[in-house]
């Protein structure tokens, strides 16, 4: 189950100028790109919000439970389950926090770390395999728009 996020307001009009639909559609563009992508990842027999938590794990290093359940926006009791499957599938590790000895923390194992390098292995070659039908000015085009589109991710929203 979800954690309620905080409202954002919405305009009645959509933004000025291009803002609007080129936002409407990179929304889109993205959202149809990782659905078809997310196809490979059924092939590693490893859920989706397995997968994800295991992304956190092993890019951002021990989590504890309650920092793997706000990162993933889901309940504690939500996250302690996934937590539970990753370690059945020897996917995660828990041991005792150091600083804190009535927690744990969770990591990836060597086997975890390699599914999901598997996981993002298979992606980029099926994205690479339909990027192999255009021509040369328009991947340019779209390495150049990857640029862009990890800057806009990255940028703090303005509040």
């Amino acid at each position: 189950m979800l954690t309620k996020l905080p409202a954002v307001p919405v305009s009645a009009s959509p933004p000025p100028g291009l803002l609007g639909p080129v936002a409407d559609r990179l929304h889109s563009a993205a959202i149809h790109l990782l659905r078809a992508l997310r196809r490979e990842d059924a092939r590693l027999g490893i859920g989706p919000a397995k997968l994800s938590a295991l992304s956190v794990l092993v890019f951002g290093g021990a989590h504890s439970i309650s920092a793997l359940a706000a990162a993933e926006q889901v309940r504690v009791p939500t996250m302690s389950r996934l937590v539970a499957a990753l370690e059945r599938d020897g996917l995660a590790t828990r041991t005792p926090d150091p600083r804190d000895g009535r927690a744990s923390l969770v990591r990836a194992t060597a086997s975890g770390r390699s599914a999901l390098r598997r996981g993002r292995a298979r992606r980029v070659a099926e994205l690479a395999h339909r990027l192999a039908a255009l021509p040369p000015a328009e991947l340019e085009v779209l390495r150049r728009a990857g640029d862009l589109i990890e800057r806009v991710a990255t940028a703090r929203a303005a509040t």
